[in-house]
């Protein structure tokens, strides 16, 4: 029986020995399971983000760009078990990536943090467990690369840039895998050693402490391996924010190599705002421009832009008409309908600007999405516009605002970033009494509508369109009020209504009782003497002034002829007091 056990130990050795190369949680397809370099370049992606798929468009981006650079390494992506399996055969198959599935590391820091988006940060700790590679350069996906850097596979152990003076930055270093440093940060990990932000920047930084006091690398001329620990040159880590102070690189150590963008995630470059609020957004949209493409946004942005110059095209067509009232204007509601109104047009106009931002798909390009945006947004306006009959110029100011900031950040002529600042800071100083003065007319205009109780007609009538059935009675009233006989001749737009040339005397006058339909207009044309005039007598805006909110009484709207023009009142009140001119001889 003793002679089988040394074999028996030896073969839980080579077992445990096997386990701890392969890594904890290491997957690894058939097709991916040998390295075809030496070295690699490694990126991971995870799950559970509100930005799942702008990340996934971000890691093929840099990946292509590698391809492009013509790098002599794999490219291998870290992905967690739950990435969906088109995005990783995508990888595979488009990108020429190897993928390698891992189980998520536990983070046992993430009650300490209230940052969920690193809860998984620290399978970034997997690139360890990667010993079929000499050395491993580890990536976050907002890299941009300018060159090759195939020249940091010479670092040693572990290599990182310091863009800031004291920790260095974990969004690019190189390592040489090893399965026994990766299990003892699994040890750590279990022991919860101290981590100041929750994630792998503090972790990896609290795992090499001494970094600061190593010297700078420098890669040999004869290609060889440094052994030990190094910082990297800036060049290689690059971060945006020094190129916003002074519009241009100039970083003196190392090769300008690649970009780094570590600021706030919803500024990171490849979202379509990010230019021109941030000038380097259109250099990495470029270079998805010539190498992944924007194939996937372009059918659903095609869509949109359809949608919202066919919105355009109705809203110029079907301009507001009279139509039925919902309510009487003696109802005790009638307060709290207009106050309502006067809510939802403000709101209207505020989704109007809103709306569209939300729905530009993420990651086009930004030349694209300020389009689809704008396109939109003037859209949306355009039906606030006719649906609450509020003054054009006003509602389109932060439209036109928008795209006057958007010129000014994107002109290229300024010296620095502080200059550039400063053009935007005086822009929006001046346009801000602009904008306020513009939010003045829409509110006053409002309240004269909804006080005339105009927005209700226009509202219903924007909403159900034309009606065979008349809304209510009006009798109309014109008075001669030159002291010589006057000719006039009255007839309904569709033609079915002509009284034919009548003569009127000093104070005669012409009346008659007509339906009023949605699109109802009667033409008055007018001679005296010589002169000859042709006007609207009724339509949506006379309609405005004579009508008085209640649909069961016949109407009753007043013209008076007077030698410097004609004249309209909803009252036959004494000459002139509030009667208004429509037009002149």
């Amino acid at each position: 029986m003793a002679s089988w056990k040394p074999f028996l130990v030896i073969w839980v050795v080579l077992v445990l020995i096997g386990r701890e190369a392969e890594g904890v949680g290491v997957v690894r397809s058939p097709k991916n399971a040998y390295a075809t370099h030496r070295n690699a370049y490694a990126t991971m992606m995870y799950m559970g983000t509100p930005r799942d798929y702008e990340f996934y468009v971000a890691i093929r981006v840099m990946l292509r760009s590698l391809l492009k650079l013509r790098v002599d390494a794999d490219l291998v992506v870290i992905a967690s078990v739950d990435v969906p399996a088109r995005w990783i055969h995508a990888l595979e198959e488009e990108d020429g990536a190897k993928v390698v599935l891992v189980e998520n590391l536990d983070n046992p820091y993430i009650s300490d943090t209230s940052h969920d988006r690193f809860k998984l940060t620290l399978n970034k700790l997997y690139a360890w467990s990667l010993i079929e590679y000499e050395r491993v350069i580890m990536l976050d996906a907002d890299n941009l690369f300018l060159q090759n850097t195939d020249e940091l596979f010479q670092c040693g152990q572990f290599c990182a840039v310091f863009i800031n003076p004291c920790i260095f930055h974990t969004g690019l270093f190189v390592l040489q895998p090893s399965s026994k440093v990766f299990k003892n940060m699994l040890h750590d990990l279990d022991n919860k050693r101290d981590n100041p932000d929750g994630a792998d920047q503090g972790f990896i930084g609290g795992y090499f402490p001494d970094l600061l006091d190593q010297p700078m690398f420098h890669p040999p001329p004869n290609g060889t391996k440094l052994d030990g620990t190094f910082r990297l040159p800036l060049g290689y880590q690059m971060d945006a924010s020094y190129y916003y102070l002074r519009l241009r690189w100039s970083v003196p150590c190392g090769p300008n190599s690649v970009i780094t963008f570590p600021g706030a995630s919803w500024l990171k470059p490849w979202y379509w705002w990010s230019w021109p609020v941030l000038p380097l957004g259109i250099q990495w949209h470029e270079q998805r421009r010539e190498t992944l493409g924007y194939e996937s946004e372009m059918p659903f942005m095609l869509i949109q832009i359809i949608l919202y110059l066919g919105i355009i095209a109705v809203t110029r067509v079907a301009r507001p008409n009279l139509t039925k009232l919902c309510y009487r204007a003696a109802d005790k509601n009638t307060t709290i309908i207009q106050t309502s109104l006067k809510a939802i047009a403000i709101l209207f106009v505020i989704i109007s600007y809103i709306l569209p931002f939300m729905l530009v798909p993420h990651t086009i390009h930004p030349i694209l999405g300020w389009t689809a945006y704008l396109l939109g947004s003037f859209a949306l306006s355009c039906i606030a516009i006719n649906a609450f009959l509020l003054p054009m110029v006003p509602v389109l100011t932060p439209w036109l605002g928008i795209i006057g900031v958007l010129l000014v950040m994107a002109c290229p002529w300024y010296t620095d970033g502080v200059v550039r600042a400063l053009s935007v800071f005086a822009y929006a100083f001046c346009a801000s009494p602009v904008l306020w003065i513009s939010m003045g007319k829409i509110i006053s205009s409002l309240h004269v509508s909804v006080e005339r109780e105009v927005v209700i007609l226009a509202l219903l009538s924007f909403c159900i369109g034309s009606s065979p059935n008349d809304i209510y009675k009006l009798r109309m009233y014109v008075t001669n009020g030159i002291q010589e006989n006057i000719v006039v001749h009255v007839i309904r737009k569709d033609g079915k209504d002509d009284h034919g040339n009548r003569t009127l005397a000093f104070n005669e006058e012409l009346d008659w009782r007509f339906g009023v339909r949605i699109g109802t207009y009667y033409k008055g044309e007018f001679w005296w003497g010589s002169k000859y005039a042709s006007i609207g007598l009724f339509n949506f805006h006379i309609s405005n002034t004579c009508f008085n909110g209640d649909i069961f009484v016949i109407q009753r709207c007043y013209w008076l002829v007077k030698p410097d023009g004609f004249w309209y009142h909803e009252h036959n009140d004494t000459f002139p007091g509030d009667w208004s001119r429509k037009a002149t001889w």
